[in-house]
């Protein structure tokens, strides 16, 4: 059975311990989906020169964030990891080196979201890391030949936010402001109609779209995911909200 490929939106690291619209809406995806082999993560805290994979047999829970409650400090994600589909991703990647390496683990990015998704921590999870220096068609076309693994049962998953200027966030004021919301409409209605060559050098739609994605982490993962459509995908919409400037805004190819 091919497995979807998900973009989700996964904002606060709270989330991972909260009881919320958008974590409820991530527990329904779950449910909907069908249970994955593996989980391939491109998280948006990943950030390397170079393109890696962690191919930890029991990746590390790390919590790469401050000033939140010991509570989210506490929280351990002991997904097992999968070093053979490490080494299938090194194999199968050919637009790129993909180096494996065991000194990483999973970061907020995955485990926020799947503590959610997979409480059990049953299935199989690695990452993949971003390579931020790189424009968005190379994100684009490394997620196309991930595709093939989606055939094997591997939940391709991007986790980021379409909309991410924490800058320009008001905590004391975070209803959303209109040029988030426009850029949010913008990207989807680009994806709805299939024109995702026009995402992958966002800055050109302009200042929506610089104040947006000021830097580009928390977008890159959505191409990965883009990257990964196969014919017949019917792209859905998840999680349509907005804490201030940042979107919340969650992706299914399916």
């Amino acid at each position: 059975m091919r497995m979807p490929a998900l973009f989700v939106g996964h904002g606060s690291p709270m989330n991972a311990i909260e009881d919320n619209d958008f974590t409820r809406g991530w527990r329904e995806l779950a449910a909907r989906l069908p249970k994955p082999k593996a989980i391939l993560c491109v998280s948006a805290h990943w950030e390397t020169r170079g393109v890696f994979v962690c191919n930890a047999p029991q990746p590390q829970t790390i919590h790469d964030f401050y000033g939140f409650p010991q509570a989210l400090f506490d929280v351990r994600y002991p997904a097992p990891g999968d070093p053979a589909l490490a080494q299938r991703i090194v194999d199968l990647v050919k637009s790129a080196k993909v180096s494996p390496t065991q000194e990483w683990g999973l970061d907020h990015g995955t485990w926020s979201v799947l503590n959610i998704m997979y409480p059990q921590a049953d299935v199989p999870t690695l990452q993949l890391s971003i390579d931020t220096s790189r424009p968005g068609a190379f994100h684009y076309a490394l997620g196309n030949e991930l595709a093939a693994l989606r055939d094997e049962g591997v939940l391709i998953l991007g986790s980021g936010d379409i909309v991410h200027n924490l800058r320009l966030l008001n905590f004391r004021d975070p209803r959303p402001t209109d040029w988030a919301v426009h850029f949010d409409e913008t990207v989807r209605a680009r994806i709805a109609d299939g024109r995702v060559e026009d995402l992958l050098d966002w800055h050109a739609l302009g200042r929506e779209a610089d104040l947006s994605v000021p830097t580009p982490e928390h977008y890159l993962p959505l191409l990965y995911v883009l990257g990964a459509r196969r014919d017949g995908d019917v792209a859905s919409f998840h999680n349509v909200g907005y804490f201030g400037t940042v979107s919340m805004t969650s992706v299914l190819l399916s």
